[in-house]
């Protein structure tokens, strides 16, 4: 029985043996799910690698095609090949560019035929506007300071005023108009002036000063007035500047006092005047005549010339300017070169304005109703 039993304790044993390596078959057999992924074999790497090569070998164009661009070097190609497309687009759809016009420069004349029509602005910066309004609120003011402005040389026809004003030169009106009336009652006609003795007009002529050249020009005219014209002014400004001594400035103080026919007079006084004034800075008397000619129309130029000789020789002096006694001195740009004291001022003032006589031996009534007075005979004292 006990032989029996340790037999049967012996296979009990065995059984435990063998239930035990069983169980540890068991575990080892369930260990690999615990563990990471077993590598893979071979066979299968080799598959993974083909099928990444091919996946490689399918992208290599695209990045042949995009790889240029990636480079410096293959941006600017790029860009200058972009650059060169979109101007040569623009160039096929911009127009044609338009020639620029450009006017020919105006040749300025020595003598112009008449006044220009341009004139350049006030060198202060004045547009031309504001000097055509101010140089013709000048001459309306002056307008009303002496409506009963003329030519101060005394006349009765085309023929005295023609003399009369080609001995004006160099000398007063007043001496003129005091020297004419016995000149004119020995040759009152061009034929009587063309054949007379030079001597005896040059003893009449004496005191207006250079009285052989002006003898010379007197009979001179005188003779070409009866050879070229039958002994009649001539109303056409290219006639009357063919006379001798007679030049611009005389032939349009007879056109404009004997024919009605505008014309500007630049004199003196009128070329000291309009620079002063700033309507011109030009010197020559014909350039003088046209830019200021181009300030007023036509039909104002003959009253204009006398308002402002009128006012040159009565207020707006040479020397001493009456400033404080102007009447435009708020629209003068040279206020206060003269004497500004309106007391002193006042005793600048000559002919009517300082109540004294005028030029003309015989002014016209509206002058002489204006409060002006005749001028004494020569030798009157």
């Amino acid at each position: 029985m006990g032989e029996q039993i340790s037999d049967g304790g012996r296979e009990t044993a065995k059984a435990a043996k063998t239930a035990a390596a069983g169980g540890s078959a068991s575990a080892k057999k369930a260990a690999p799910a615990r563990k990471t992924p077993a590598r893979k074999t071979p066979a299968k790497k080799a598959t993974a690698q083909k099928a990444t090569a091919k996946k490689a070998t399918a992208k290599k164009p695209a990045a042949k095609k995009a790889a240029p661009a990636r480079g410096p070097a293959a941006k600017q190609a790029s860009a200058r090949k972009a650059a060169a497309a979109k101007s040569s687009a623009a160039l096929k759809k911009a127009p044609a560019p338009r020639k620029q016009v450009v006017a020919p420069k105006k040749a300025t004349a020595s003598v112009p035929a008449a006044p220009a029509k341009t004139v350049a602005a006030h060198p202060q910066g004045e547009s031309r506007t504001a000097l055509v309004r101010r140089a013709r609120r000048v001459n309306r003011e002056l307008a009303e300071v002496y409506p009963y402005a003329h030519p101060e040389l005394d006349f009765e026809n085309p023929f005295q005023l023609v003399v009369a004003t080609v001995l004006s030169a160099q000398t007063t009106d007043l001496r003129v108009n005091q020297t004419t009336p016995a000149l004119f009652a020995k040759y009152p006609t061009p034929e009587d002036l063309a054949a007379a003795d030079p001597e005896e007009v040059e003893e009449i002529l004496r005191p207006t000063g250079f009285f052989r050249a002006k003898t010379k020009s007197v009979i001179g005219l005188s003779k070409a007035l009866v050879e070229q014209f039958g002994g009649e002014v001539p109303g056409r400004l290219e006639d009357l500047v063919k006379l001798p001594g007679v030049g611009r400035k005389t032939a349009f103080v007879v056109l404009g006092n004997a024919f009605g026919r505008p014309g500007i007079t630049v004199d003196t006084h009128f070329q000291r005047l309009v620079r002063r004034w700033k309507w011109t800075d030009e010197t020559d008397p014909d350039k003088i005549e046209a830019a200021v000619g181009a300030l007023f129309p036509k039909s104002d130029w003959t009253d204009l010339s006398h308002h402002v000789i009128w006012h040159g020789r009565r207020i707006c002096h040479a020397r001493k300017p009456a400033c404080g006694a102007c009447p435009i001195a708020p629209l003068c740009p040279a206020y206060g070169e003269g004497e500004t004291d309106p007391e002193k001022a006042e005793k600048l003032l000559k002919y009517e304005k300082a109540g004294r006589p005028g030029q003309r031996l015989r002014p016209p009534q509206a002058y002489l109703d204006a409060g002006g007075r005749a001028a004494p005979p020569l030798g009157a004292g």
